[in-house]
């Protein structure tokens, strides 16, 4: 039930975007030619219609946070985003459509602009040393061989992230076989590089999750847990996409444990590592929760 409840937010979520330096000066047709902006209304569990859509010259964003628009626009990491409560708590509808020329990679410039045309938003950068977990090679050595050693990327015209759910299971495709599955107590892991491995297990643990396995290529992989270790990995999820549980669901959060985790990684000759890094934060100083008019 909990993970059918949370299969929406895990989508919308889960994005892969490449981290650049910086945000970058929009580029020629950096503007939509029409969009609108709506407060998201309820969702209901199982309901898959969550996330980034391009068909043609539309473009489809559903039930998003501001942090997710933000990560999208600046290509950042929901942990490299500091602001207020709201930007996890509000959701937001896009309905847009490219201008004629218009390229889909030009799409987080456009996201840029509608953001501070619309909703006023002001930030800075600065770079923060915080605690973090290393994802390393575990004592001897990586026990997987690389399903594509040397991955070229998912083709640029790819920016569609689909779901698919059923009872009891839930799969996030990224196109070319990549994906993960989240199943019961259970994640199977297909053609992801260590960087996404890293990525998608920051929403299960307590810390950002860093890649420094310095390995190359594309994995696949399952990792099976123990009941009460897999609900609180989804309780920690919800948690991080700004979700409000009752007391009685972070109480489980007590009673649990990550050793499920470690011993699924160290299958595999991983592992998570305390450690210390630099982490490049964007704070925003200023947004406003409700846009301009349409």
């Amino acid at each position: 039930m909990l993970l059918r409840a949370l299969s929406p937010l895990l989508l919308a979520i889960t994005t892969v975007y490449a981290q650049d330096s910086g945000p970058a000066a929009p580029k020629p047709k950096s503007e939509f030619e029409v969009a609108s902006i709506r407060s998201s209304g309820p969702i209901n569990p199982g309901d898959l219609g969550i996330g980034l859509h391009i068909d043609g010259a539309q473009v489809r964003c559903t039930h998003f946070t501001l942090a997710d628009y933000i990560g999208m626009a600046y290509k950042m990491k929901y942990y490299q985003i500091s602001g207020p409560d709201s930007l996890r708590s509000d959701h937001y509808d896009i309905a847009a459509k490219l201008p004629e020329g218009a390229e889909r990679s030009q799409v987080s410039d456009m996201i840029k602009n509608l953001l501070v045309d619309r909703f006023k938003l002001q930030f800075h950068k600065e770079s923060k040393t915080m605690q973090v977990y290393g994802l390393v090679l575990a004592k001897g050595g990586l026990k997987l061989t690389p399903v594509d050693p040397n991955p070229s990327g998912l083709p640029p015209s790819e920016v569609t992230v689909g779901g698919s759910g059923q009872r009891g299971a839930f799969t996030i495709s990224y196109g070319k076989d990549a994906y993960f599955t989240i199943s019961s107590n259970k994640f199977e892991i297909k053609n992801l590089t260590m960087a996404a491995i890293a990525d998608f297990l920051t929403r299960f643990v307590d810390k950002p999750v860093v890649d420094m396995t310095d390995t190359k290529g594309t994995y696949e992989f399952s990792m099976e847990f123990q009941p009460d270790d897999f609900r609180a990995m989804l309780i920690r999820a919800a948690i991080a996409s700004g979700v409000q549980l009752p007391p009685q669901a972070l109480q489980l959060l007590d009673q649990s444990s990550q050793a499920s985790l470690y011993d699924a990684l160290k299958s595999v000759g991983l592992n998570l590592e305390s450690r210390k890094a630099p982490i490049e934060m964007l704070v925003v100083d200023k947004i406003e929760r409700a846009p301009t008019e349409n």
